[in-house]
């Protein structure tokens, strides 16, 4: 079993160009999400000639799917990709799933950073001749693990 501080290592690394990275959305709708009662609300505004949909659930996820498929039956698509992005109306729930994304995505890019930063310090202490159990003994990592992230070459 790995621990913690392999752990990190069981996830992908980020690409390089994730800030230039945009999903190929053709066409995308952007509905607000109200709950009344027991039941939400998804407004699409902005449609094609000036439509407004609104559609019901009893659940935020029932709302969303009863929500795109209503779209997707009203609008003819051309191939590609359609994109569907619910925000909560209340701007207090709206900006708690902000924090939540951001904070995600902050987790994210420090969890790549921690990769990047083992990676290096491995492959200096690897060019200085550690051998692994002792690189893996300074930096809380298998010599195992070691050996993965900065494979000897042979001579």
């Amino acid at each position: 079993m790995a621990t913690w501080s392999e752990a990190i290592f069981d996830q992908s690394d980020l690409p390089e160009d994730l800030d230039q990275l945009e999903l190929a959305v053709t066409t995308d709708y952007r509905a607000t999400m109200t709950r009344t009662g027991k039941r939400w609300t998804a407004t699409f505004q902005d449609l094609p000639d000036g439509h407004v949909i609104q559609v019901q659930g009893t659940t935020w996820r029932e709302t969303a799917d009863n929500a795109m498929e209503r779209v997707l039956d009203l609008f003819a698509h051309d191939p590609g990709t359609v994109g569907f992005f619910f925000t909560p109306a209340a701007p207090e729930a709206a900006n708690a799933r902000r924090a939540v994304l951001d904070a995600r995505v902050a987790r994210l890019r420090a969890e790549q950073a921690e990769r990047d930063a083992v990676r290096d310090a491995a492959r200096t202490l690897v060019e200085q001749g550690w051998t692994t159990r002792d690189i893996g003994s300074l930096l809380g990592l298998s010599h195992q693990r070691i050996s993965q992230i900065v494979p000897r070459t042979t001579k």
